[in-house]
């Protein structure tokens, strides 16, 4: 109820000179002109006209039953209550001398010879206390609604003001960033060739590593093969390496073997270097296959280490919750664990390292410079875009601020980055206007989204009246959650009442003072007396 409502009720129940109109028991005044003493009565429905002696007369005439304002006789009337000093009101006309007093003034038990009193003073006294009260209320939180409205125009006004600052600024920063873009470009430029320098010399010296290691293997074989060390290597001897076999299909013949020795029975060592190109590929050292196959130490055995500890485990039931924590976590590892590639063994770690080419080589002083410098100007640049996207941030988050619809002299913008709580004995509510809606269980429990803000949803005439929340956590089996927000005029902010009238979708009640509306004036629009 308004403000305005409150107040014409309070002047129209104050104690004011009263002029009774006559007309038939149970006829309200607005219709006191179709019951003429004298003149024929005309149903309400127009159905038919009876004599105005058959008015009240205990005998239902008319089909609407309006012929019988004051008496029970037609099961659809109804009697009107004076209540002179309270509310004037309806009720049904069976109840009509029932022996139950229904109205305050007693008029609906005229003849039953039930005992009733007139309460509608006491109860238009109390009625004018709680609507002066409310009124009260209503007047005072308009107060605070002013100073909201006040407030907020200066927030905005400050809100407007930091983002021309900011925006200068950005303008400032932007430059800043294509400034250090510059710096860091032109000190990437040289980086990068003295590190391309670096590589490619790294590269030289890896394949001169590389061809004395071809060499020093190709030696090695050499002796290898020359098994009468008579400084030849010859076909006979090249036949006991069946590996070397082109085809692999059939036995390794001397005519492959010779072939292999470039079409002469026998090769010195100045000439094997065209025999290692074409059989390093295949060779495979006598020393190698002699060798028994390297027994590898299972996986479980590497991971799991005999324990020096003797002392018993603790019993299933009885493992500390910190140590089961521990455990899991340890069980989790393990199987990250099995993912994993297992450790090499020394021993193939030192063939790794004899098979590679060692690492490359730290830069010198002159390029590291280089690279120092570039980090250098890497960092500001960074810093300075980084400064830049946060600026960003704020001119979003202020134009967005700035826009929006926070009532029609932003009387409502003092709720925005606020959250109000309601605890009931099962949730917590939580409301934060203009974001989201949330309940979680008061005894510990994940929090469920019953809505986010959506707009406002009050009818037209007082469309800042509710607040509609939607898109929230989906219901098993149902819609999404959603919620609506009644606000009502209050002194306080306070989030009041919560139920769930529908499945899945909420109603909260919501006090504000900047919903409040104007007071009316006590001297104007009253009426100088009530006619009964």
């Amino acid at each position: 109820m308004t403000c305005q409502h409150l107040l014409l009720l309070l002047l129209l129940t104050v104690g004011v000179s009263t002029v009774e109109v006559q007309r038939p028991r149970g006829v309200p005044l607005s219709k006191r002109q179709f019951y003429e003493e004298g003149k024929p009565f005309t149903c309400l429905d127009g159905s038919r006209t009876i004599p105005f002696d058959r008015v009240n007369d205990d005998y239902c005439d008319c089909q609407d039953g309006s012929d019988e304002p004051g008496t029970a006789a037609c099961p659809n009337g109804s009697f009107h209550c004076t209540n002179a000093g309270f509310k004037p009101g309806f009720i049904p006309s069976s109840r009509i001398n029932d022996g139950i007093c229904d109205c305050c003034d007693t008029t609906d038990e005229y003849n039953s010879g039930a005992t009733c009193q007139n309460t509608c003073r006491e109860l238009g006294r109390k009625e004018r206390e709680s609507m002066q009260k409310m009124a009260e209320i209503a007047k005072e939180g308009f107060l605070l609604k002013q100073q909201l409205i006040q407030e907020s125009k200066r927030g905005l006004e400050e809100k407007k003001s930091k983002h021309a600052d900011i925006d200068l600024g950005k303008k400032e920063l932007e430059n800043k960033v294509e400034a250090l873009r510059t710096v860091k470009e032109a000190a990437e430029e040289p980086e990068k060739e003295a590190k391309e320098r670096h590589l490619k010399a790294w590269e030289a010296q890896k394949a001169v590593i590389q061809m004395e290691k071809d060499k020093a293997k190709m030696a090695e074989v050499f002796l290898e093969l020359d098994d009468d060390a008579d400084g030849f290597v010859s076909v006979a001897e090249l036949l006991s390496h069946s590996e070397l076999d082109s085809d692999s299909a059939d036995s390794f013949t001397e005519a492959e073997a010779q072939a292999l020795l470039g079409g002469v029975d026998q090769v010195a060592h100045a000439a094997f270097e065209s025999v290692w190109s074409k059989i390093k590929e295949k060779y495979v050292s006598e020393a190698t296959a002699d060798a028994p196959a390297p027994v590898e130490t299972p996986l479980e055995e590497i991971r799991e280490p005999d324990s020096d500890n003797e002392s018993e485990p603790y019993p299933e039931e009885d493992i500390p919750e910190d140590e089961e924590e521990d455990e899991d976590d340890e069980e989790e590892e393990d199987e990250d664990a099995d993912d994993r590639e297992v450790p090499p063994t020394a021993q193939s770690q030192e063939k790794k390292d004899d098979d590679g080419e060692g690492t490359m080589p730290p830069y010198d002083e002159d390029t590291q410079s280089l690279i120092d410098a570039a980090q250098k100007a890497r960092d500001a640049f960074d810093e300075a875009e980084k400064a830049l996207r946060e600026v960003d941030d704020q001119i979003k988050n202020l134009e967005k601020e700035i826009s929006f619809d926070f009532g029609p002299s932003a009387e409502f913008a003092y709720l925005y980055s606020q959250c109000y709580e309601l605890t009931t004995s099962e949730y917590i509510y939580r409301l934060c206007p203009f974001n989201r809606v949330s309940q979680k269980p008061k005894f510990g429990g994940s929090e469920t989204n019953l809505g986010s803000w959506g707009q406002w949803a009050g009818p037209e005439e007082n469309i800042y009246s509710m607040m509609k929340y939607d898109h929230g956590t989906g219901c098993w089996q149902g819609p999404n959650r959603s919620t609506t927000i009644k606000l009502t005029c209050g002194k306080e902010t306070v989030l009041t009442s919560t139920s769930e009238p529908s499945r899945c979708e909420y109603l909260m009640e919501f006090v504000t003072p900047a919903v409040c509306q104007e007071p009316r004036s006590l001297d104007s629009d009253h009426p100088e007396h009530e006619e009964l």
